[in-house]
């Protein structure tokens, strides 16, 4: 069940922002441990390496590079250095994003532009010069990360950029899908809801919690319905389930996980 023996696995963002598991790497490190080869890529080259560093000590495959993922140029390096290390991709995992705050009005021109680059561009590129691969092979499976915030609105914090994009990664998704139907490739979205990674510790106790790590947690439990946020191995599991064959009739939807957040409401 769920086996990758043979696959080739690219995942963006595959490192993480400090000490623990992010989506990227329990990603990386799950899909490897199935079975798979994993190509991973990071803005920083340490934090990708320690996640190379992971599947290799388990007796996988990992090779990786540091790679900006918003540059053209950048990312058809990275999909040409994997084709040439593995001859194929087979899964691609588009994980890069992050939020800022602000509205319409207090947003400046250049922060929504950046939000648009990093959580859109990055997907479209690398999708772009991985699609055509799939296509030669007539098999691959794509995963776009969205996340909660694409859903369910904030009127305390609004990062109307934010939002926004990760809203549009369920229409670019579902037009992918709708494209590549019948070429053999799937392409899905997860959503995760409030999830306990180190992006909790490293950025958003110190950008929405005025550094109370401590209250700022108990409030990200309460607002679950099951009451507690889910990790990143949540999210991986979600990722290995649909790039595995027994999804193979999974195709242009969203599986949210989010330990019930979307069904309670704006309650």
């Amino acid at each position: 069940m769920l086996k990758l023996d043979g696959k080739v696995a690219f995942v963006s963002g595959a490192g993480s922002v400090g000490e623990g598991w992010g989506n990227g790497k329990a990603t990386a490190v799950l899909l490897a441990r199935q079975g798979a080869k994993v190509y991973g890529t990071d803005i920083r080259l340490e934090a990708v390496e320690e996640t190379r560093g992971i599947i290799r000590q388990e007796g996988g495959t990992s090779e990786v590079s540091a790679r900006d993922m918003t540059d053209s140029t950048a990312v058809k390096a990275a999909v040409d250095d994997c084709l040439a290390k593995f001859g194929r991709i087979d899964i691609l995992v588009n994980n890069v994003g992050g939020s800022a705050p602000g509205t319409a009005a207090s947003m400046s021109e250049e922060v929504w532009d950046t939000q648009m680059h990093h959580n859109l561009k990055t997907m479209f590129l690398a999708s772009k010069f991985v699609l055509p691969v799939m296509e030669k092979q007539a098999a691959g499976v794509v995963i776009n990360l969205s996340s909660i915030a694409g859903l369910r609105m904030s009127a305390d914090r609004p990062h109307v950029a934010y939002s926004t994009a990760k809203l549009g990664i369920l229409g670019f998704t579902r037009s992918t899908a709708m494209a590549y139907a019948k070429k053999g490739i799937r392409c899905n979205t997860v959503i995760p809801g409030l999830m306990h990674t180190p992006l909790v510790e490293h950025r958003l106790a110190k950008t929405i919690a005025a550094g109370d790590l401590e209250a700022l947690i108990a409030r990200r439990h309460a607002a679950v319905p099951m009451g507690h946020m889910g990790n990143a191995w949540d999210v991986a599991n979600a990722i290995l389930f649909l790039v595995s064959d027994e999804a193979r009739y999974i195709t242009g939807t969203e599986l949210l996980v989010d330990g019930g957040l979307s069904a309670a409401g704006m309650a």
